[in-house]
């Protein structure tokens, strides 16, 4: 599908973003594991989430809904799972992959998961390689690196392992799978990852010790059936905030959005940057800190971004992009080299796309440096990439002329109601 975006002359109003995919696909997954019946609401139907759904009923997990984000997941607990009788297919999800390798390595039965083209090119090694170490039998392409993958597991045996590469989704695949163990399984982080694997755990009566950058799950633990209503998604919504901040005439208010703080680092860096935000907290649920931000039209300037921070916005980075060209001055990304296996390599991808808009951009191994100016509208291309596509989209918004942006289709996978949202914006 090609998308044509215009220049538009204001940006304001307010909405609730979709659910929160991290969280939508940890509902599922641990509700399909829990000893009965969990009720979630708010939760994303989009493709990478329905992806989880589709994998946890092709391993006999019983599902009503989603309707209107509403679903009902009654399950008996992680002995209900049956041996797949065809291939699991998560689509375009590393998420599901990585979360359900960590399910199947404490199953006793054999079972293959595949996904889309981009997803058979991300690495799968950072999860199978611990998952062997506890006793997984996981096999694949490129010596168990990359999908599909085959996965014999059971009689798991704890460990402790020190991620080399802050990872949320390997943190969270080796606690599920610690979860069926005899004993303790330590995770160690170089760096803070988003968290929402532990809120939900001791949310469902699941006992851990976080110690700093150390996480400890007691194995033999059962989870107790659960209700939540899922927060806004903070993802979905930057892409309007960033918009609201380079925009000229703009003010957006954010309703019932995410703010756990593993999450939120592009509100630091656009507050460095100069950005005009105000963020305040409303309340909890299940763990999770949600609340309102508003975002007006701000003068930006460059900034430096790295280290720790990099965790907290690494799915932002696209639409900060947008921003720092934008921006006064020089905006340099480092340590990001995650980015290079994301749906589409975005160190190349952003370059090249905004590049065509006229930004100024230096490619570096680990990241990128950018130059603010101005944008002007072109024929760009998706890469099959969701977040490239909407940060893409929040560029044409600014662009002198017109905006296509091709492949616009994939948006669907994290955001199905992108546009709608962002015609009631403009409106």
């Amino acid at each position: 599908m090609d998308l044509t975006i215009k220049r538009t002359p204001f940006l304001r109003g307010e909405f609730s973003p979709p659910g929160d995919k991290s969280i939508s696909h940890r509902a599922a997954i641990f509700a399909a594991l829990a000893d009965g019946t969990s009720e979630i609401s708010n939760f994303l139907e989009a493709g990478d989430c329905l992806s989880t759904l589709r994998c946890l009923q092709a391993l006999g997990v019983e599902i009503e809904g989603p309707r209107e984000g509403k679903l009902k997941i009654r399950a008996q607990g992680p002995e209900g799972l049956k041996e797949p009788e065809d291939v699991l297919d998560a689509g375009n999800s590393g998420t599901t992959m990585r979360f359900l390798l960590g399910v199947l390595a404490a199953q006793p039965f054999y079972s293959v998961i595949t996904g889309d083209h981009s997803l058979r090119r991300r690495p799968m090694a950072r999860v199978a390689e611990p998952l062997r170490q506890m006793g997984a039998h996981i096999w694949g392409r490129e010596g168990g690196n990359l999908a599909p993958l085959s996965i014999k597991g059971g009689n798991l045996r704890p460990i402790e392992y020190n991620l080399p590469v802050a990872s949320a989704q390997v943190k969270s695949a080796l606690l599920l799978a610690g979860l069926h163990t005899e004993g303790e399984t330590v995770v160690r982080e170089p760096v803070p990852a988003r968290d929402h694997t532990e809120r939900m755990l001791e949310y469902c009566g699941v006992k851990i010790k976080k110690e700093d950058l150390e996480i400890t799950i007691y194995g033999r633990q059962r989870i107790q059936p659960f209700k939540i209503c899922i927060p806004g998604d903070f993802s979905a919504a930057a892409f309007f905030l960033v918009a609201a901040c380079i925009h000229p005439r703009a003010e957006v208010v954010v309703r019932n959005v995410g703010l756990n703080p593993t999450r939120t680092g592009l509100l630091t860096v656009l507050q460095e940057m100069g950005a005009e935000l105000e963020v305040i907290q409303e309340g909890v649920s299940a763990g999770e800190p949600y609340g309102v931000v508003r975002a007006r039209s701000s003068s930006l300037k460059g900034t430096k971004i790295g280290g720790a921070l990099i965790p907290r916005l690494i799915d932002e980075i696209p639409v900060l992009a947008v921003a720092a060209a934008v921006a006064q001055g020089s905006t340099v990304i480092r340590d990001a080299a995650e980015l290079k296996v994301k749906e589409s390599d975005r160190i190349t991808t952003l370059a090249v796309e905004l590049r065509k808009m006229g930004a100024k951009i230096e490619t570096l191994p680990d990241g990128m440096v950018l130059e603010g100016g101005s944008l002007k509208g072109a024929v760009v291309d998706s890469h099959g990439d969701h977040r490239l596509a909407m940060a893409l989209a929040v560029a044409g918004l600014i662009a002198e002329g017109e905006t296509v942006i091709r492949g616009a289709e994939c948006m669907s996978i994290s955001y199905p109601g992108f546009l709608a949202d962002l015609e009631a914006l403009t409106k």
